[in-house]
């Protein structure tokens, strides 16, 4: 031999390689949502005192709102914008770009969760 190492195709090789790819896609599939998990852990919070918190009455205590429009069964928890569980301490939402509010929260955004 002149150093070469000699890949020969077969069938055989074929279904390795392709076994190999769906255990690789498997593991991804896998990993993609605890990766979303500790960055979603990970997130900034909302600071209420930011402009954005600010003009949609963002509070981290939904009890210190003095907002009228928003109803004593409103949380950032049973929001549609809320992407955590209930139960969770804080979660991500959408309305401020993902960073984490309080679930004991609320804004002006407030929409039920359908």
């Amino acid at each position: 031999m002149n150093g070469e190492f000699p890949v020969r195709f077969s069938p055989h090789n074929a279904k390795l390689s392709r076994r190999r790819f769906l255990k690789l896609t498997a593991a991804g599939l896998v990993a993609v949502p605890a990766a979303r998990v500790a960055m979603a852990q990970n997130a900034e919070k909302v600071d209420v005192n930011s402009d954005a918190a600010k003009a949609l009455d963002y509070h981290d205590d939904a009890s210190k709102v003095t907002n009228p429009k928003r109803k004593k069964d409103q949380f950032c928890h049973n929001c549609q914008f809320y992407q955590g569980k209930p139960a969770d301490a804080s979660a991500p939402c959408t309305v401020f770009g993902g960073k984490q509010v309080a679930n004991k929260g609320w804004c002006a955004t407030w929409t039920a969760k359908t």
